[in-house]
C-alpha cells in the first residue's frame, strides 16, 4: 500500500467523491436561479467506474473514509448500491453521505442497510420564507422530513452544515442550534467559501466564525474542547456544559490546510487535491483507456504529491476554481 503523500509531508485518507453535478436546489451561493449547464451523461462515471476507483483508494492507497457527495448524490440512482459496494471492500471504510436530504425520507433505511455510516445535510435555516429566499425553492418541511429520516435509521451522528447569509440569516444562529439541540444533531457552522459560479464572493460580507461564535454565545455557554481536531475541519465547542457541541468551520479566516487529509474525486473522474485547486488530474481516460490498478494509482498519487501548501485565499494572486461548487463535491 502507498499512501496519498504530498511534499509537504500530508497524508490523504478521506476520499470525497462526488456522484453528479446536478442538484434539485438553487442555492444563491451555489448557483444561479437558472442552475448550470450540466455534465453530460456520457462524460460522468458509471457506478463500476467509481467502485472500482474507490476500491484502488481503499485498498491501494489508504484511504479510510469514503464520503459522497454532489451536487446532490441522492439523485444518483445507483447510490445505494455504490454504498454498499464500497462497505464490502477490504479493508472497510467508514462511508458517510453529504446531501440536502430531498427525498431522504424515502431513501434512509434503505442506505442504513446497505451500509451507510452517516449523513451531514445541508440546512442553513428552519424559517421556511428564509429557506425559499436561499434555496429558490419551498421544500423545508421535505428537508426536515429527512432529517427525522435519518434520525430514525440510526445514521449517526446526524451533523447539519449551514451558512450564514448577511442579511438574511445572519442573525439565526442561536435559533438553529436550538432546533438541532432538541433533535440530537450535532450542526456545524460553515463559513461561506469563494466557490461561486457568479463569482461575486466579496470576504467584506462574509459572516466571520467570529461573528457566529458571537452571536452563539448570546444565547449559549461555549467551553472549547480541550482536545486537539486533528485533521477535522470544525472547531467544537461543548454547549452548556454538554453532552452536545457546536461546530464551526472557518475555512477562510482560520484555515486548517497544514492539518487536511482529503482529497476529492470528481463526478466526471478528475482528481482534486484541494476544494480550491485549479488543476486537476484526468483518471477517467486512463480507466476508460484500459489502465490496470497500478497505473491508475500510480496516477493518482502524482496528483497528490503536487498538493499546495495551502488554498491562498489570503494571497492577492488569489483566483476562484473555474469549477463552482457543485461540480467539485463538498
Amino acid at each position: 500500500m502507498q499512501p496519498l503523500a504530498d511534499r509537504h509531508g500530508r497524508v490523504a485518507t478521506d476520499l470525497r467523491v462526488s456522484l453528479t453535478d446536478r442538484c434539485n436546489l438553487r442555492c444563491s451561493y451555489c448557483m444561479p436561479a437558472e442552475g448550470l449547464d450540466w455534465l453530460p451523461h456520457e462524460g460522468v462515471l458509471t457506478d463500476d467506474e467509481v467502485v472500482r476507483l474507490v476500491r484502488i483508494g481503499v485498498e491501494r492507497l489508504g484511504i479510510t473514509e469514503v464520503r459522497f457527495t454532489g451536487g446532490e448524490p441522492l439523485l444518483r440512482r445507483g447510490l445505494s448500491e455504490i454504498v454498499r459496494r464500497t462497505k464490502a471492500l477490504d479493508p472497510v471504510p467508514e462511508v458517510s453521505l453529504t446531501t440536502n436530504a430531498l427525498g431522504l425520507d424515502k431513501t434512509a433505511g434503505a442506505l442504513a442497510e446497505a451500509g451507510l455510516d452517516r449523513v451531514n445535510i445541508s440546512l442553513d435555516t428552519v424559517r421556511a420564507e428564509d429557506f425559499a429566499t436561499i434555496t429558490r425553492r419551498d421544500r423545508l418541511d421535505d428537508v426536515i422530513a429527512g432529517v427525522d429520516a435519518a434520525l430514525a435509521a440510526g445514521l449517526n451522528p446526524v451533523k447539519v452544515n449551514a451558512v450564514l447569509l448577511r442579511g438574511i440569516n445572519d442573525g439565526q444562529a442561536p435559533e438553529l442550534l436550538r432546533w438541532c439541540l432538541d433533535r440530537g444533531v450535532h450542526l456545524r457552522f460553515i463559513e461561506q467559501m469563494p466557490l461561486d459560479p457568479q463569482h461575486v464572493w466579496n470576504r467584506d460580507s462574509m459572516v466571520t466564525a467570529e461573528e457566529i461564535l458571537a452571536s452563539l454565545e448570546s444565547a449559549f455557554t461555549l467551553t472549547p474542547r480541550t482536545a486537539g481536531r486533528g485533521s477535522a475541519p470544525a472547531e467544537e465547542f461543548v454547549v452548556d456544559g454538554g453532552p452536545f457541541t457546536v461546530g464551526v468551520i472557518a475555512s477562510v479566516t482560520r484555515p486548517f490546510c497544514g492539518d487536511c487529509d482529503r482529497v476529492r474525486l470528481t463526478a466526471d473522474g478528475q482528481v482534486r487535491n484541494c476544494l480550491f485547486a485549479r488543476t486537476e488530474s484526468d483518471l477517467r481516460t486512463p480507466l476508460r483507456s484500459g489502465a490496470d490498478d497500478e497505473e491508475l494509482a500510480r496516477l493518482w498519487v502524482a496528483a497528490v504529491a503536487g498538493k499546495r501548501a495551502g488554498h491562498g485565499i489570503d494571497d492577492p494572486t488569489f483566483l476562484q476554481p473555474t469549477r463552482p461548487m457543485s461540480a467539485i463535491g463538498g
